[in-house]
């Protein structure tokens, strides 16, 4: 449980999402304390009705500036009307057997899963288009964007029925899909990203090259992140099922200074790219996703 925050915010927790069984009533909850949590605080950021406003960009119309909302934040921001927010999103998540690990309420792919059903939703209610695929070392699920009455259940009746797949072929699948991506939109990736990078950011680069917008959210386990093993501990690949015996001591070091080479690559390379990329701990709530997810939203207006 978040110490010290408010309501909305505690329903953001993992902790308290893995009590709830509905994957739909999971990522309702998520962005209604999300939004009740933008509302109450507005200083917050780059929002104070998304759905209604948008940062002031030289050029606009100042009759278009709400000047209550200026009073309140000494930020201007403009009306959004609804032909403003029409966006075109491809939810992409990896349901690869390393997904399945976790230590905290949720493995990585739950929270995956429950972070792509939580965008969904709020596409879903700014009347935009969102698609989702799911992907192991091939496509499992692909349903193209759509704005239509049915299809936010039909993608969360898909993201519910994930199970954890093969090998992960990220890098090959992010080819394909830029290949078959049809009109530029905002793409967002969930993946924990434990593939050979050369492969995954030369994907993702292809996908920019193509004109759209890419979004990386790397989702890691708190001991993937920290390694807080004790003892002699044998340590098993859940896609190869090789297993390692080792001395944790002895290994922390080591370890921790390999990933956070993995992790600096990830971030260098996608910045000098133009692509935005967020690092996830499974334990921590989601409202750090969605505010990086309205922050990339909102700069394409």
């Amino acid at each position: 449980m978040i110490q010290g925050g408010t309501a909305e915010q505690r329903f953001l927790d993992p902790a308290v999402l893995a009590r709830i069984t509905s994957l739909e009533l999971r990522a309702r909850t998520v962005v209604e304390g999300f939004l009740s949590g933008l509302h109450r605080s507005p200083l917050k950021g780059f929002s104070v009705e998304f759905a209604e406003y948008r940062p002031y960009l030289p050029g606009d119309d100042l009759s278009t500036i709400d000047w209550k909302v200026f009073a309140r934040t000494d930020r201007h921001f403009v009306k959004q009307y609804e032909e403003e927010t029409n966006l075109r999103a491809y939810l992409i998540l990896d349901v690869s057997a390393s997904m399945s690990y976790g230590t905290g309420p949720l493995t990585k792919l739950e929270y995956g899963s429950c972070l792509a059903a939580s965008l969904a939703y709020l596409l879903k209610r700014q009347r935009d288009s969102a698609g989702l695929t799911t992907f192991d070392d091939r496509i499992r699920t692909l349903l193209p964007p759509s704005s239509r009455p049915g299809h936010l259940r039909a993608m969360l009746h898909a993201l519910g029925t994930q199970v954890p797949g093969a090998s992960t072929e990220t890098g090959r699948l992010l080819h394909r899909l830029a290949d078959v991506i049809a009109k530029r939109g905002l793409v967002v990736l969930i993946s924990d990203l434990l593939d050979d990078p050369d492969r995954v950011i030369d994907g993702l680069r292809h996908l920019r090259f193509r004109g759209s917008d890419v979004l990386v959210f790397q989702v890691l386990d708190r001991a993937e992140l920290t390694f807080p093993f004790e003892g002699s501990a044998t340590f098993r690949d859940v896609e190869s099922d090789e297993r390692v015996i080792t001395e944790t001591a002895a290994a922390r070091a080591g370890y921790l200074a390999a990933l956070e080479a993995h992790l600096e690559r990830y971030r260098r390379e996608l910045q000098s790219a133009g692509i935005d990329y967020r690092l996830l701990d499974t334990s921590a709530p989601l409202d750090t996703a969605l505010h990086s997810f309205l922050s990339v939203r909102s700069r394409r207006q």
